[in-house]
């Protein structure tokens, strides 16, 4: 067995070399990785930030483990230079200069003082004014320190390069509508689209405030990563309001669109609520006539054009005038589609009022068909055929026309017709005798 020491078995001349060799690569690499995040954007912004929540609690505790780290460094820097110093002392190192870099380079020769040591674990019993490290330890424990403190500086540089210039960029936008929305009369209190308008902008300018003072909560972790600044910025917030906007931007182009065409659409307004009052008067005038032309017939009385649609189309009017277009747009749409059913409601009252002289002129039709089927064949002279047509058509071209009886004559008629023609009996077709 080899000669030992408290550190173990003494290391040869060749095992101390590449020991050295490696500690000081990876010396090399740790100071440049502590250079590049005392020089990170992000740790300049957060020393210089007034922050807030969950960002100033932990830049407090990381600040604490940027401090340790540096200690830590600082006390492995001057272990390994202890250590190459005893190294260059000889060529051939002496057994004693073995013994000492032994328990240098293995055992836990490091002492950080107490002050410096406070951020490390606590360890059992009476507290102690300096904490003793391995190299190897210290080593693990500053890559504990610098993988945390450079989580947290990325997470708070990414949300910080990310989501302020996006609101910046949006609050633009928003200012852009808001002078869009208060030239065609959108304002707060007046439509909902500025009540929106208003509400996004306080809503942009807190989250702004809030993302510059506390990025980390706006900042969602990597599942299940472990590498430094593993995760995304929240945009939850940022997203609700850009559609928010885009809503109230719609709204905006529909009342502009108003602006361009309402003059039009006034005039067709105007044209069909005339067809409709038009339509009407025809149908008052047909009520008239069935009344005096047609007996014992039920005719639904014809309503006068509604004066509320007037109304409101002198309202929308007078909102052009006034380029109220805020207000001019839901009116538009709705007079549109009470036009269209008032267009409509008269057409079906005209149908109705006329529906006994399309009856009586369908009768008319039919007696008169059937007379020139009779006279192909050559029976226009017969006596009861002559009787019957003589007695319907009197019926149906005198007035008031009574329709059940003038029916029931064409139906006889129609009877006679087919018996001469060597035919089928007609069934009779409505009225109280063909029940």
């Amino acid at each position: 067995m080899g000669v030992t020491d408290p550190a173990g078995p003494v290391m040869d001349r060749d095992e101390v070399d590449r020991a050295l060799a490696r500690l000081g690569a990876e010396h090399e690499a740790i100071e440049t990785s502590l250079l590049a995040l005392q020089d990170h954007a992000g740790r300049r912004l957060l020393e210089g930030a007034e922050l807030t929540g969950v960002t100033k609690e932990r830049w407090a505790a990381t600040e604490a483990s940027i401090t340790l780290l540096w200690a830590y460094f600082d006390a492995y820097s001057g272990a390994l230079r202890t250590a190459r110093e005893i190294r260059a002392r000889r060529r051939w190192s002496s057994r004693e200069d073995l013994v000492e870099l032994t328990g240098l380079l293995r055992g836990e020769s490091v002492t950080v003082p107490g002050a410096a040591a406070a951020g490390a674990p606590a360890l059992p019993g009476p507290g102690r004014l300096s904490q003793s490290f391995s190299l190897a330890t210290l080593v693990d424990r500053m890559n504990e320190l610098y993988a945390t403190g450079l989580d947290m500086v990325v997470a708070a540089d990414a949300v910080w390069s990310a989501l302020p210039a996006r609101i910046d960029l949006l609050a633009a936008e928003l200012q852009r509508t808001r002078r869009l929305a208060h030239s065609v009369g959108v304002r707060p209190g007046e439509h909902p689209a500025g009540d929106d308008l208003e509400r996004v902008t306080r809503t942009l300018t807190r989250l702004r405030a809030e993302v510059i003072s506390d990025p980390l909560a706006f900042w969602v972790p990597a599942q299940g990563s472990s590498a430094p600044g593993g995760g995304r910025p929240d945009t939850t917030v940022y997203d609700r309001e850009a559609r928010a906007l885009d809503e109230v931007r719609r709204e905006i182009e529909a009342v502009l669109g108003v602006r361009q065409d309402a003059e039009q659409r006034l005039i067709r307004l105007r044209d069909v609520l005339s067809r409709a009052d038009r339509t009407l008067a025809e149908a008052r005038t047909a009520r008239g006539e069935v009344l005096a032309k047609i007996a014992a017939t039920e005719v639904p009385v014809v309503s006068g054009p509604p004066t509320a649609l007037q109304e409101q189309l002198a309202t929308a009017a007078e909102y052009r005038r006034q380029a109220r277009w805020h207000r001019l747009s839901p009116l538009l749409e709705s007079l549109e589609q009470k036009a269209e059913d008032e267009l409509q409601r008269a057409r079906e009252s005209l149908t109705a009022v006329t529906a006994p002289l399309a009856v009586r002129a369908e009768l008319r039709g039919r007696l008169d068909a059937y007379k020139a089927k009779v006279a192909r064949h050559g029976l226009a002279e017969d006596p009861l055929l002559v009787e019957r047509y003589d007695a319907a058509r009197r019926m149906l071209w005198s007035a008031p026309c009574d329709l059940r009886v003038a029916e029931q004559a064409v139906l006889r008629y129609q009877q006679a017709a087919a018996e001469s023609l060597g035919g089928s009996r007609v069934p009779e077709q409505g009225g109280p005798e063909g029940r």
